[in-house]
């Protein structure tokens, strides 16, 4: 049984790097400078302290506020305190460097007031939220409103939170994505403590270690999915507030789930007066001014990750979140759109020039390993997850040789390749294609595969179970119903499943709902679906219906979950190929001690099927056509099988006879005495 080294291999040691070694070096060297320029020799994690320096806070008695405006002529605070009026008690005074600050007496504000800058510049002047304020609140949840508005509040709870539970230990990931506000089957917006009693006792049942969460950070178009941020340090209001929040991460904690925040910081929203654009009259504050600033596919801003400000704000987030809410770790949304100039649009990443070419933003990958390096200084174990499609060399690679220090990256073109699968008939899928799509990644980077995350449902998709089944779900779910395309989807899905999660490279993600084949899509509520919550919430009640197939997948997921959780240091070793049989469409394949055989085929069963494996006993553990699963219980359970000697021209080899049904899993486990 093969295994990973437990060192960390350099990703320079890839031979088609080897044309790039210079300009690697001088990147490694710009990035270097970076470093030095920005922190002036400094310890990094102390640089990172804009949320402790910027925005408003409760000092020895009295209230603190400074802000970052360069441009401003005047401001002030305004807000319930002043009557919305600039009263000249409440007026900022410049502070150096661009800042404008302010003292007050203890009494002058309250918890709960709500407030806002009046800021004025040469030539106009608006009202601003400031950029670290920690919460953001909106005047009404009716989200058809057009007069929605946004103001910073005092948050100086009477009772700080107290934390019950340390984090878990890290371990290899097992990723249960989620939203909150759509965890919840009623029409309407979930809440932190909806998620807190109901889902995350669910997620932990199911096997999860690890809970990522999106859309935390605050943004004012709920439909955005939470990826147009506009307060980067508040909690979103809609779920609320950030003791609940805590509650959440502690509670979680207590269960032994690990929790992820999905971080955005590739983009922001472009409104000024909730979000950072202009925030002193300038559209280049914190963003690249002209078209640079513009995201052209994401309607949003751009930070400029080359001017210091920026980057001590951003790397200040990611500490806030960690320190302020103990969280575990990031998934840095838009990594891709980050390193390339042109955000990687229309490109399709065939070759290595396009890793090393001008249109490589050496800023921004300078940022990444600051970031990555901040977040293992606040915590050591704290999980930094990459959202790259282009697939750039050294993402995950340690900082100390010239990589990002991101821990994992997400296997993206797994899902893809499922997806595309899907649209073919059955009897043209590629054994070897498939191989090669579950297992092709860079060995020296760690990596999470899955079969769905949020992107494949969003608006314009579908999730993979509608994908495979469309229709045929809404009358053919029920088990005692004949439905040949459900019989087809429901079993395709638990194959892809268990082929993505034995294959991964170094951990696995789920979707909320993927795990008993939810229904449809997701679409939030907008216009053009007349405000509707009908795609924007969970349907639990399917799952627990023992009569329906959505109970059969959730089944299988949990027993799935179990067996990779059985095995020793699963994710420590490599998936070994045994078989390839494209004609029958067939693939074995081992990995820590369990034996795994696809038949792929639609039709074809095969009864004494040889399977090549490494000799000794096996124990039938896992058979996706057993009827719990919704199948149809063509396999004995609990079967014991004995590896036969095979010797040709000289060759010792050893053998399985199996019966693999059709569109069936069967995972063997080998006893301890034949594992080597």
């Amino acid at each position: 049984m093969r295994r990973l080294s437990n060192a960390p291999r350099s990703w320079r040691a890839d031979p088609w790097l080897v044309p790039y070694s210079e300009i690697i070096r001088q990147r490694d060297e710009y990035i270097a400078g970076r470093r030095q320029a920005m922190t002036d020799g400094k310890n990094l994690l102390d640089w990172a302290d804009c949320h402790d320096r910027y925005g408003l806070h409760h000092v020895q008695g009295q209230w603190h506020f400074r802000e970052w405006l360069p441009n401003a002529d005047a401001v002030w605070l305004v807000g319930d305190f002043s009557d919305w009026e600039r009263l000249e008690r409440f007026r900022l005074h410049p502070a150096g460097q661009g800042d404008w600050e302010a003292r007050l007496d203890a009494a002058a504000l309250h918890h709960g007031d709500q407030y806002r800058l009046h800021v004025c510049w040469p030539g106009g002047e608006g009202l601003r939220i400031p950029a670290c304020a920690s919460r953001v609140v909106r005047n009404t949840t009716d989200l058809w409103r057009s007069d929605v508005v946004f103001n910073a509040q005092v948050w100086q709870p009477p009772q700080l939170y107290v934390w019950q539970h340390d984090a878990p230990p890290a371990q290899a990931p097992l990723v249960y994505e989620a939203h909150v506000g759509m965890a919840q089957e009623k029409s309407g917006i979930g809440t932190f403590v909806e998620f807190t009693e109901t889902v995350l006792p669910r997620i932990a049942a199911g096997g999860y270690n690890t809970v990522q969460i999106m859309a935390i950070q605050q943004h004012p178009y709920y439909g955005s999915f939470g990826y147009h941020v506009a307060n980067f340090f508040a909690v979103c209001d809609l779920f609320g507030t950030p003791e609940e929040f805590k509650a959440l991460v502690d509670a979680a904690h207590g269960l032994g789930l690990r929790v992820l925040m999905d971080l955005v910081q590739s983009h922001a929203v472009r409104n000024e007066v909730e979000g950072l654009s202009r925030q002193d009259g300038t559209e280049w504050l914190y963003f690249h001014a002209g078209a640079r600033g513009e995201h052209p596919a994401w309607d949003s801003r751009c930070f400029d990750y080359g001017k210091r400000e920026v980057v001590q704000f951003l790397l200040s987030n990611c500490r806030f979140w960690l320190e302020e809410y103990r969280l575990d770790g990031f998934r840095f949304d838009g990594v891709t759109s980050m390193v390339y100039r042109d955000h990687g649009l229309n490109r399709t990443f065939s070759g290595y020039d396009d890793y090393f070419s001008p249109n490589v933003d050496w800023d921004a990958l300078a940022y990444l390993s600051l970031a990555t390096d901040v977040c293992h200084a606040c915590r050591p174990d704290v999980v930094c997850i990459a959202e790259d499609v282009s697939g750039m060399p050294g993402l995950a690679a340690p900082t100390a040789e010239g990589g990002c220090g991101f821990d994992f990256r997400l296997a993206m073109g797994v899902t893809d390749n499922w997806f595309k699968l899907s649209d073919l008939p059955d009897e043209h899928w590629s054994m070897g294609g498939l191989w090669h799509e579950l297992t092709n990644r860079r060995q020296d980077e760690q990596s999470l595969s899955y079969v769905e995350c949020h992107d494949q449902a969003l608006v314009g998709g579908k999730t993979f179970a509608f994908q495979l089944m469309g229709a045929a779900m809404y009358d053919g779910m029920r088990r005692d119903a004949a439905s040949l395309a459900v019989d087809r989807g429901v079993a395709l899905h638990k194959l892809a499943r268990l082929a993505t999660i034995a294959t991964a490279g170094h951990g696995y993600l789920n979707f909320m709902g993927n795990e008993f084949g939810h229904p449809e899509w997701i679409d939030f509520p907008r216009t053009g679906n007349g405000w509707s919550f009908n795609y924007a919430r969970r349907q639990w009640h399917l799952a627990e219906d023992d009569s329906l197939h959505f109970h059969s997948l959730l089944a299988f997921d949990h027993a799935m979950l179990a067996l990779v959780l059985s095995a020793n240091d699963f994710f420590a070793c490599q998936p070994q190929l045994l078989q390839m049989d494209e004609s029958a469409k067939v693939l074995a394949f081992e990995r820590a001690g369990l034996c795994f055989i696809f038949n792929f085929h639609p039709r074809n069963s095969y009864a004494g099927y040889k399977v090549l494996c490494t000799g000794g006993g096996y124990d039938l553990v896992l058979d996706s056509d057993a009827p719990d699963f919704g199948g149809f219980g063509l396999v004995a359970p609990g079967q014991h099988f004995q590896a036969r000697e095979v010797v040709s021209g000289g060759v010792k080899r050893h053998f399985l006879d199996v019966y693999v049904p059709a569109r069936t899993v069967l995972a063997l486990h080998q006893e301890m005495s034949a594992i080597g």
